[in-house]
């Protein structure tokens, strides 16, 4: 009997977990859960006698790496920081490793590590990063048989479904709060255009967006992501004249997030004094100039120069910003603070639907010496607060994956992500059963890339 081993059952890990418990009957594999919350684990794998969960600190060497030496396959559920120490008892014990994070530079610096002990560690395998890497592979591989790729664009998002974005935000919290606070942050963001490198500081992150439509789910907004030159070596798209990858959200979402980065709130840097008994108005009120006779809210418009007829001061007060609530969270930065705020209202109740958008689109030259553009779309709809769509996208592919490398259907080592063939194929395929599938378009093109701006 094979063993899978999961360290972590959070948000994400729902899908992952039923999909493998599913299949744990089907092969004879044992599926052991490593947490130390219980519960939510215990749960998702109730009726299924090939699985179990076991109360794990992740920290504890002794305990960890007797888990890991009787495992055939370990995937990792848990933060990015906790990757190296799951990868240390892989590597002692010579056990493959499958994470949806991005690639960090300690995994990275381990690679000669992890081709010598002969193991498999796929990182990136989970909805963006890992979707995105696959089905964006797959059409750049297709058009690479008889064309040129000149250009290539990357849209992911993860929120509301229609019906339940009802707030004046239309959004709400589907995955990590804290990794939505600080988006944008850690460098100054680079992509490539029409054969130019282009640059956006922090501080202009959300005021530079493109809109994107998506037919039947309407208008989007997008701001760029990361590094998307990082990219032109994952994808071999050496010679393209643009790349550029982005975060999608509704309209006007980004034009308010603004206002909080503009005021400072996002920052990660620095201790709010006294901030277990200060309130979520003293909060606001401390990044604003002294006026001993206006209200907080006539100070923040002034700063900020908000017109009072934009409709960003509805955004603002449905987040409660203004209230007498106090924060309770001792010594800590501007950027758990706000997170902690905005917990109080885009936290999704138990009934609520989320929804995962992506959207790929890319400019190429064909063989018929013509030129076309090519969409790609994906939107897949979550059940409820706990079966969420970002937890079946998140999930399912390293499900998977896990399947294809314990029935020897791949047999790769050493350190990768999913942009492979061998890998992205068979699991796209797959994914269709779960209705996770893309629909392309392809529209003749009159006029050059160059002649269509980002935004």
């Amino acid at each position: 009997m094979k063993t899978i081993l999961i360290f972590g059952s959070g948000r994400s890990a729902p899908s992952l977990i039923k999909y493998l418990a599913k299949k744990s009957i089907e092969f004879d594999w044992q599926i052991i859960i490593a947490d130390k919350q219980t519960t939510l684990a215990k749960k998702y794998i109730a009726g299924y006698s090939n699985c179990k969960v076991v109360d794990q600190d992740i920290n504890d060497e002794n305990s960890r790496d007797k888990l890991i030496g009787n495992a055939d396959l370990v995937l990792s559920m848990l933060p990015v920081r906790f990757h190296t120490l799951v990868l240390s008892g892989c590597l002692n014990h010579k056990v493959d490793l499958i994470t949806p994070s991005y690639e960090s530079k300690e995994m990275k610096d381990l690679e000669q590590e992890i081709n010598s002990a002969g193991i498999l560690v796929l990182n990136e395998m989970g909805l963006d990063p890992g979707i995105d890497h696959m089905s964006a592979m797959k059409v750049v591989d297709e058009i690479r048989k008889d064309g040129e790729l000149t250009a290539f664009e990357s849209f992911t998002g993860g929120l509301m479904a229609p019906g339940y974005d009802e707030n004046p935000w239309q959004y709400k919290f589907t995955w990590n709060p804290r990794n939505v606070v600080i988006a944008g942050q850690g460098g100054t963001v680079r992509f490539l255009h029409n054969g130019r490198y282009k640059y956006i500081p922090y501080t202009k992150v959300f005021r530079r967006t493109e809109r994107i439509e998506i037919e039947d789910y309407g208008t989007f907004e997008g701001y760029a992501n990361r590094d998307s030159l990082d990219y032109l070596d994952k994808y071999g798209l050496d010679g393209v004249s643009t790349i550029y990858r982005g975060t999608l959200r509704r309209p006007g979402f980004c034009r308010a997030w603004d206002l909080f980065v503009q005021l400072g709130v996002t920052d990660d840097t620095f201790i709010v004094e006294d901030s277990e008994s200060m309130t979520f108005r003293e909060f606001i009120n401390s990044f604003l100039p002294y006026n001993p006779t206006d209200s907080v809210e006539l100070k923040l418009m002034q700063y900020l120069k908000i017109d009072q007829d934009s409709g960003l001061m509805e955004k603002l007060k449905s987040l409660n910003i203004f209230s007498d609530q106090i924060i309770g969270l001792k010594r800590t930065t501007p950027a758990k603070i706000l997170e902690h705020i905005l917990k109080e209202s885009w936290t999704m109740q138990a009934d609520d639907k989320d929804m995962v958008v992506m959207w790929h689109k890319f400019f190429y030259h064909a063989s018929d010496g013509k030129s076309y553009q090519k969409t790609s779309s994906l939107v897949v709809l979550g059940e409820d607060s706990s079966h969420t769509a970002m937890a079946k996208t998140v999930g399912l592919p390293m499900g998977i994956m896990a399947k294809l490398i314990l029935n020897r259907e791949i047999s790769l080592k050493g350190l990768h992500l999913p942009v492979k063939k061998e890998i992205y194929e068979p699991i796209l395929k797959e994914l269709k059963q779960f209705g996770i599938q893309f629909k392309e378009q392809i529209i003749p093109q009159t006029d050059n890339y160059e002649n269509q701006p980002i935004f």
